[in-house]
């Protein structure tokens, strides 16, 4: 980072856009480049609360779990906005292995135990301020011990979806997934497969 060691950031004000679904905000601030010429940037900045995300996967069956749901944003842009994901959730003040565990349950069903963490990645570092937690874990796809299909008192509509990697990464390439975080799971998980 030797190029913006003389770097600064001053924040001048941040405003309140929007506190209805998640918290918009546009941030007035003060920016010393590399070059120590200062200028004024406004930026619109949307926090959501940071998540974690997982990639199930059945040894057993070689088999992966994925969930599909609606989601507006993509729907916005073009696409039906049912998108086919890794599960996934905020972490509402848990721990990222915890919070994923809740959301492995909802979503899909499965109680999971051990879970591996894989990395973090911020997902749209320019608007967005969600750092996302990334996991894998196994189970056995044959159990499940609850229904699945996400949280009632959230309106949750999910559809729980068992493909092999190999269906999964011909899908990414179709442009049947195009969800990041799964395209990056799938991805890790074919750059280990033996």
């Amino acid at each position: 980072m030797t190029k913006f060691r003389d770097a600064k950031v001053e924040i001048v004000s941040d405003e309140t856009l929007s506190d209805n679904w998640y918290h918009l905000r546009k941030v007035t601030f003060d920016y010393t480049g590399s070059d120590g010429h200062t200028v004024r940037l406004d930026r619109e900045v949307y926090d959501r609360g940071n998540g974690a995300t997982i990639l199930l996967h059945d040894p057993k069956r070689d088999t992966i779990i994925l969930v599909r749901q609606f989601r507006m944003p993509a729907y916005q842009n073009g696409h039906s906005g049912w998108l086919l994901e890794t599960p996934a959730g905020l972490l509402d003040g848990d721990h990222p292995a915890d919070a994923i565990r809740r959301e492995v349950m909802e979503e899909t069903g499965y109680r999971i135990g051990e879970v591996k963490s894989l990395f973090r990645a911020f997902m749209s570092p320019g608007a967005v301020t969600e750092l996302v937690h990334f996991f894998a874990a196994e189970i056995d796809a044959s159990v499940r011990e609850g229904k699945g299909g996400g949280a009632d008192h959230e309106h949750e509509d999910i559809e729980v979806v068992e493909l092999t990697l190999d269906e999964a990464a011909r899908m990414i390439e179709t442009g049947e997934i195009c969800d990041g975080k799964t395209i990056m799971l799938v991805q890790w998980a074919l750059a280990r497969r033996g």
